[in-house]
């Protein structure tokens, strides 16, 4: 699903830099005082690649005890996001726009409480695999920021992401769970909520691929 692209982009974003707006502009800073950002102190959920943000703004408002943070890289798919949660009262939900090369320079040690990856871009050359959100280097990130009894969702359509993540968390002692190579007919709970892309994939008949892990006390980043 190509965005199309929005004249002016960049400053249509621009209304949204205004303090106290969904959008956090020096992310950065905020590195182990993501809860000052939000209204009520509550769990740190993040996802990365949150496109048009239908899987986060639907979290953050049937769960308001918890905190939500969505990245995108891409504006005009950023801006779309924005436009949905509107003049909502959701103040439990903020947006970083940018690609995240290195977690931990956004988040400090266990600040997080759940990480999720939603249809990230399988990237299948080899020569690209450094990229890819599941690499050693991300995982090991992820181990990092996230606290203990902190989870890592990811759902993708590509069987070969799926089979490359899978092998990489063997390689780095992180047992999955619970895997699925068809989430929404083996009827899991995290087929509740759902991506653009998930309801598009459904349509077509696609199964979709899900890994959840849990970082317990003998998790290692090392």
């Amino acid at each position: 699903m190509r965005q199309r692209t929005i004249r002016n982009i960049h400053e249509k974003i621009k209304v949204h830099h205004a303090p106290g707006s969904r959008l956090v502009t020096r992310p950065m800073e905020q590195k182990g005082k993501w809860q000052d950002r939000f209204v009520k102190p509550g769990d740190l959920c993040l996802e990365l690649g949150c496109g048009k943000g239908q899987f986060l703004i639907s979290r953050a408002g049937k769960i308001p005890e918890k905190n939500f943070i969505g990245v995108e890289g891409q504006p005009s798919v950023l801006y779309r996001a924005l436009e949905k949660t509107g003049e909502s009262s959701l103040d439990n939900l903020c947006f970083i726009e940018g690609f995240v090369r290195d977690p931990m320079d956004y988040f400090a040690s266990e600040e997080l409480s759940a990480i999720y990856l939603n249809f990230s871009d399988p990237w299948p050359k080899a020569r690209h695999s450094k990229r890819r959100l599941t690499s050693p280097a991300y995982l090991k990130a992820y181990q990092a920021i996230l606290r203990e009894g902190g989870t890592l969702e990811i759902k993708t359509d590509n069987r070969g992401l799926y089979e490359y993540t899978l092998e990489i968390m063997e390689s780095l002692g992180m047992e999955p769970e619970l895997r699925s190579e068809d989430l929404h007919g083996e009827g899991h709970p995290a087929a509740c909520f759902t991506t653009e892309y998930e309801d598009k994939f459904r349509k077509e008949g696609k199964g979709i691929f899900y890994i959840r892990w849990t970082r317990n006390s003998g998790a290692s980043s090392s």
